[in-house]
């Protein structure tokens, strides 16, 4: 599945979008450069889903928990700070995981190896016209 962002005033088009097309499917892991839009893309998906609480990237708490407007937990992760798996055990990921609720992932390349079988892996790319393209299965 491919969503274009044309602009920040289409965003919340193709979050909606993404939603419609994720199914059951909860644990997704954006991939993209540093200021590809990992962080917008996943503050628009919030919004969209009615998180009323302000989001932003959780750099340094590496986890932030919202509520969305059915009053169910959605996580977002940036892991772009861990330096060691360990921090990541530390911080017990797996009850996050497999917790039953949506986790958005941003830099999950840093934690490969403890990412759920599952997870749907995301793209997001800067395009040479700077539109974004979010790719995934």
């Amino acid at each position: 599945m491919e969503i274009k962002i044309n602009s920040l005033e289409t965003i919340h088009e193709a979050a909606k979008q993404f939603i419609e097309n994720i199914g059951n499917r909860k644990v997704f892991a954006f991939y993209g450069k540093m200021g590809a839009g990992k962080t917008t893309f996943t503050k628009a998906i919030c919004e969209v889903l009615g998180v009323k609480d302000v989001i932003t990237s959780p750099t340094f708490a590496i986890v932030n928990e919202y509520t969305d407007g059915n009053n169910q937990s959605i996580y977002h992760f940036d892991f772009y700070r861990i330096k060691k798996l360990e921090e990541v055990y530390d911080m017990g990921y797996e009850d996050y995981f497999y917790s039953g609720n949506l986790c958005l992932l941003e830099w999950p390349e840093l934690i490969e190896e403890v990412l759920p079988e599952n997870a749907v892996k995301v793209t997001i790319e800067e395009q040479p016209d700077g539109t974004r393209l979010v790719s995934f299965d």
